[in-house]
């Protein structure tokens, strides 16, 4: 479909505030506005992902969880009315992009879903493990608080409203193909972030390319992320854009000395992962140190079911494999590993004094058996803790990143007297220059960054324009036209 084009028309003027100076967006007086963009979550932050594109119909890029200091946001309204949706594309499984997808349809959202087919099995367990922690706390909270005379706490879905997600009308839809919604085509990318992750391109009269979370080139386990064609305008994730990581083969030598450093001293290795991608990174890197002699003989466990049953969904899709990882028939197998389910099972690794490397969820220590681990190991000197993923600010680990002596675990104080560290490099989120080399193919009128600390989407904002890309940095539930 050809665009539009506009010539000698009076223009009004919508001022959008950024961080470092006030932005011009020129919008037309005598022709109706294309497309509206809603910024309805990681606008100024890194968490909740929710974009609104309107264009005839109304669809949803992302229905994300808030997380750390945002938490409180995911029990209150959402900012649309979710029944009026047609349409939600889901970028990948993560839950502060796909987390609040329950509680949509439990107020109304009755559409279609678009996914990736691995996005719709990983989401499945996402979904099911975020409902089943919600109302295990929901239900320990309300126990609490009625013998204080307080109210009862809900959880914001259960495990029926998962159900009631996943009985929606899902299209699976392949990286490349072309998809009509009313007069809108939508196309889906791989976006190298975790497996069946993508980026979005819409088409219609304008185009717009939301990046969902972009992941940087030489991942271990799955293919790089494609680089974008021409777009009239861009909504950039900005978690890393103003840093870069550094190479895998240096994150893996970190782990190396951080393991062997530990080991030496008689203690554990702690690492709080994500249980999807960062663990199938971890453990994929693990093998690696193994094949070359450099791991030391020891324990390892997986304690965590949700890793487990995310382990096996990417078993089952080689074909979404980096080159790499094809050389191995399974390439998350690693001698001495224990996939630990059971909680009696999980309770005896703290009888182990040291020489064990743990890795449990949660990545950020918000909630999952690593507050377990860590309250019987962060106090003790001989131990390691290796953060290998972003810590929100407002999270346990966050706090333990940011080096404090303290913090409480489960009602305790424990002291933090372990030695911690931080390996960025294994994060599977792409850093500042593959940022603004992926921005430049998409050439972009405009862009919008998003998904990013205040002033980490400022740096790359200022980045931008001084690559020639006018970008500006939206609040929270503003509301953008384009023409």
């Amino acid at each position: 479909m050809a665009k539009r084009t506009y010539n000698n028309l009076s223009l009004k003027i919508q001022l959008l505030k950024v961080l470092y100076e006030e932005k011009i967006v020129y919008i037309s007086e005598n022709h109706s506005t294309l497309m509206k963009v809603g910024f309805y979550g990681a606008a100024r932050t890194v968490t909740g992902s929710c974009f609104m594109i309107e264009d005839n119909i109304k669809i949803a890029v992302d229905v994300g969880m808030f997380q750390g200091s945002m938490e409180k946001n995911n029990h209150g309204n959402f900012p649309f009315d979710p029944a009026s949706l047609d349409a939600v594309i889901l970028t990948h499984a993560h839950l502060d992009h796909a987390g609040l997808l329950p509680k949509l349809v439990k107020k109304g959202f009755e559409g279609v879903v678009y996914a990736t087919s691995p996005t719709r099995e990983l989401v499945k367990y996402m979904l099911y493990d975020s409902a089943k922690i919600q109302e295990e706390e929901a239900k320990t909270q309300t126990r609490r608080n009625l013998r204080k005379g307080l109210k009862p706490v809900y959880p914001v879905y259960t495990h029926e409203d998962v159900k009631d997600c996943l009985n929606l009308e899902w299209k699976k839809v392949e990286y490349g193909k072309h998809m009509n919604l009313g007069d809108i085509t939508i196309t889906l990318y791989n976006s190298g972030h975790v497996l069946g992750s993508a980026f979005v391109n819409i088409q219609s009269d304008l185009s717009l390319t939301v990046s969902g979370d972009l992941g940087e080139p030489g991942s271990l386990a799955i293919m790089d992320p494609e680089l974008p064609g021409k777009t009239d305008y861009l909504i950039i994730e900005s978690t890393y854009g103003d840093r870069n990581h550094k190479s895998m083969k240096e994150s893996i030598d970190e782990l190396n000395t951080a393991i062997h450093e530990t080991f030496k001293k008689g203690g554990n290795v702690l690492i709080p992962s994500f249980a999807l991608e960062r663990t199938q990174e971890l453990l994929y890197a693990l093998r690696l140190l193994q094949e070359r002699g450099d791991l030391p003989d020891c324990q390892i466990f997986l304690d965590s079911p949700l890793a487990i049953d995310i382990t096996s969904v990417y078993s089952a899709h080689p074909e979404l494999y980096s080159k790499e990882a094809l050389m191995f028939s399974d390439p998350f197998r690693v001698r001495g590993l224990t996939y630990t389910r059971d909680v009696e099972e999980s309770k005896e690794i703290n009888e182990i004094d040291g020489g064990a490397i743990i890795i449990a969820g949660s990545g950020m220590c918000t909630g999952g058996r690593i507050k377990h681990h860590l309250k019987h190991n962060l106090w003790r000197e001989e131990c390691g803790v290796i953060f290998v993923g972003f810590q929100a600010k407002g999270t346990l680990g966050r706090r333990i990143v940011d080096g404090a002596e303290k913090v409480r675990i489960y009602g305790e104080e424990v002291a933090v007297r372990a030695k911690i560290y931080t390996i960025n490099g294994f994060s599977s989120h792409a850093g500042k220059d593959f940022l603004l080399e992926w921005s430049r193919a998409c050439d972009p009128r405009r862009a919008f960054v998003v998904h990013g600390e205040m002033d980490i989407s400022r740096n790359l904002a200022l980045s931008l324009e001084k690559q020639g890309i006018t970008a500006v940095v939206p609040e929270m539930r503003q509301v953008a036209e384009l023409v």
